[in-house]
C-alpha cells in the first residue's frame, strides 16, 4: 500500500492530538484558534478529515446521545434549516460517542441530511474539549458537553457555542454569525 504525504500528515496530526490529550496540555478552544484536524469514516466507507471541509464553512456540533429529547431537537432543528445553512455556505457534522449503527438508525428515523461521526474512543470529543466533567442533580460525572463550533473556510474557529438552544440552534448560529 502506498502511503501519500497527505495521508502521513493527517495521521501525524491525529497522533499529535492524542499526545496532547494524554499530556493534558491542550487548553479550551476559542474563536481564532485553528480547529484540530481529525480523521473519520464517512457513511459511504470513505476516510475523511477536517481538511476535506476546507473551502467551506462548517458547523461541527457535539451532542450527548442519539434519539434523546434534547439531541433530537437539536438535530431536527439543523435538519429543518439545512437548506438555509447550506445556502449560506455551511456544511454540518455531528459528533457523539454513539456507535455507527446507532447513528445510522438516528439518521434514518429523522431523515438527517448530514453526517454523524461515531467517536466511541472520544478522540475528537476530547480534542475539542467536548468531553469532561458535568453535574446533574448534584452528582459529578464525565460525559459529552453539548458544544458547537463554527469553523471558517480556512479551518479557523469563528464561534464556540457552549450554551446551545437545542430547539432554535440554526437561528442561534445565524444570529451570532450576523447572517
Amino acid at each position: 500500500m502506498l502511503i501519500t504525504k497527505s495521508f502521513s500528515v493527517r495521521v501525524f496530526k491525529q497522533v499529535l492530538i492524542i499526545l496532547q490529550q494524554k499530556l493534558n496540555i491542550m487548553g479550551l478552544l476559542k474563536a481564532g484558534d485553528m480547529a484540530p484536524d481529525f480523521i473519520f469514516q464517512a457513511e459511504d466507507g470513505t476516510t475523511k478529515s477536517l481538511q476535506d471541509f476546507l473551502g467551506s464553512k462548517l458547523v461541527l456540533y457535539f451532542y450527548p446521545k442519539d434519539d434523546t429529547p434534547g439531541c433530537t431537537a437539536e438535530a431536527c432543528n439543523l435538519r429543518d434549516n439545512f437548506q438555509i445553512l447550506k445556502d449560506k455556505g455551511f456544511k454540518i457534522l455531528g459528533v457523539s460517542a454513539d456507535s455507527e449503527a446507532s447513528h445510522k438508525k438516528f439518521i434514518a428515523k429523522y431523515v438527517l441530511p448530514f453526517t454523524l461521526i461515531p467517536d466511541k474512543e472520544k478522540i475528537i470529543l476530547k480534542a475539542y474539549g467536548a468531553w469532561g466533567k458535568k453535574k446533574l442533580y448534584g452528582k459529578e460525572y464525565e460525559g459529552i458537553i453539548r458544544t458547537t463550533f463554527v469553523i471558517n473556510e480556512n479551518g479557523i474557529i469563528e464561534k464556540v457555542f457552549t450554551k446551545v438552544d437545542t430547539k432554535n440552534h440554526s437561528q442561534q448560529i445565524l444570529d451570532e454569525m450576523g447572517l
